[in-house]
């Protein structure tokens, strides 16, 4: 048995308190992983309040988590003791089933959920499949690195999904946790990028995050010049947007494609037709597109923007993420 110290809450919207439970014996397949640092992301408040009703409690948040490997299964053949390693969104998929043998293990129907059907990383241990638990490149910094386990690769599988080029034109709606992530990963593809925010407000750093132009949709005619331009318009934001206002800005076979849980989109089908454009979404990525991800991001140094909190001041932080407006993600560190 092996005790974990951590911090739960026993309540939804309730407060995190020290709390320790015991893991057992180590599965022949599984990592034991020493916590470094876990971001904090919305979904993380979104469990605690029991929004999507699926939440247990006492509840163990995080699902950012950067550490190192103390402990693995005796079939575990790719990580070794003291690895630097990230555990994001999933904690384990079959591995067997047709959709992880194809390489999409985060579309697998049994795929499980670090924060939904176990504790997470808001502790000082956390177990996880050793297949999700993915090496950390060097040039990484591991406080700064966990929001990309699960916001960074929102919105990097997207571009590798739809195969963006370097030649395309791709938009970005809503310059938060996602968006300024995404502005940073198309500039770095090569693609030509636009920000789209509610004002100008964030104008010079969205600009200095990697977009070209820029957008604010409270100005009239604010879509009059982009008509027909973009490959790609990548929602970020959860609110109900203008969709066919968005699906007229799309090249010809273009994609709006949301990671935003937006309530519903509600679009007019002929324009969409002529044009044969298209509406999709998707969840976070495989474990090989992930590795990509955390490479093509020590590549071309990219960074999320963040504020470390000491892991005892967790309270305090999620008080930042439910009332404040952090600048884009808050991390824990041990």
């Amino acid at each position: 048995m092996t005790t974990v110290k951590a911090y739960a809450a026993k309540e939804a919207k309730g407060q995190f308190e020290a709390y320790e439970y015991e893991l057992p014996a180590i599965g022949p397949d599984d990592v034991d992983i020493e916590v470094i640092s876990c971001g904090i992301c919305h979904s993380d408040l979104s469990m605690l309040d029991n929004d999507w009703e699926l939440t247990q409690y006492p509840f163990v948040g995080g699902h950012e988590v950067i550490g190192k490997v103390i402990a693995t299964g005796e079939h575990v053949p790719a990580l070794e003791i003291g690895d630097l390693v990230g555990l994001g969104w999933n904690s384990r998929s079959c591995m067997h089933c047709h959709t992880c043998l194809s390489g999409d293990q985060n579309l697998c129907p049994t795929v499980e959920g670090t924060i939904t059907h176990q504790h997470g990383g808001f502790a000082d241990k956390v177990r996880c499949h050793w297949g999700w638990a993915i090496k950390i490149p060097d040039d990484l910094n591991p406080l700064t690195a966990g929001p990309l386990l699960c916001g960074g690769i929102t919105v990097f599988n997207p571009l590798v999904q739809h195969e963006i080029s370097p030649m395309s034109k791709v938009a970005v709606v809503g310059i938060g946790g996602l968006g300024h992530m995404a502005l940073q990963f198309l500039n770095a593809w090569g693609c030509e990028v636009t920000a789209i925010s509610r004002s100008r407000d964030k104008e010079e750093e969205a600009r200095g995050l990697g977009a070209h132009e820029y957008i604010a949709t409270e100005e009239d005619d604010a879509f009059e010049d982009v008509q027909g331009k973009f490959n790609m318009v990548l929602n970020t934001t959860n609110v109900m947007l203008p969709w066919d206002d968005y699906i007229e800005t799309l090249a010809p076979k273009g994609v709006l494609h949301t990671v935003g849980a937006a309530p519903k989109i509600e679009a007019t089908v002929f324009p969409m037709i002529g044009g044969q454009k298209s509406l999709s979404s998707s969840p976070l990525g495989s474990i090989a597109t992930t590795q990509n991800m955390l490479e093509f991001c020590a590549r071309h140094d990219i960074v999320p923007m963040t504020e470390v909190y000491d892991m005892s001041d967790i309270n305090d932080a999620f008080e930042k993420l439910r009332n404040g407006s952090p600048r884009y993600r808050l991390v824990l560190k041990r």
